[in-house]
C-alpha cells in the first residue's frame, strides 16, 4: 500500500461505523466492471459454490480446523513483532 493509501486508510478508520460502512460500499462499487455477472445469476453461482464446499466438509474431503487453533494463529499473525 502507498503512503497515500495508508494515510486514506488512516483517516477513514478515525470515520464512524456508518460512514467507514458508506465508504467501503463505494470504494467496492468502484470495483466492479459494466460487464459483471447479473446479481440473480451471481447469486446461484454462490449457492451452488457454498452446496459444494458444504459437501465437501461433510465427506471428509474438506479438512476442518478448530476454531481455537483458528484463534490461536490469527493472534499469532497478528500480534507486534
Amino acid at each position: 500500500m502507498t503512503e497515500l493509501g495508508r494515510t486514506v486508510l488512516a483517516e477513514a478508520l478515525d470515520l464512524s461505523e456508518t460512514e467507514r460502512a458508506d465508504i467501503a460500499a463505494e470504494l467496492l462499487a468502484s470495483l466492479r466492471q459494466p460487464d459483471e455477472m447479473p446479481a440473480d445469476e451471481l447469486e446461484q453461482v454462490w449457492a451452488d459454490e457454498i452446496q459444494r464446499r458444504v459437501e465437501r466438509v461433510r465427506s471428509g474431503e474438506s479438512p476442518t480446523v478448530a476454531w481455537s487453533e483458528v484463534r490461536s494463529e490469527a493472534e499469532r499473525r497478528l500480534s507486534p513483532r
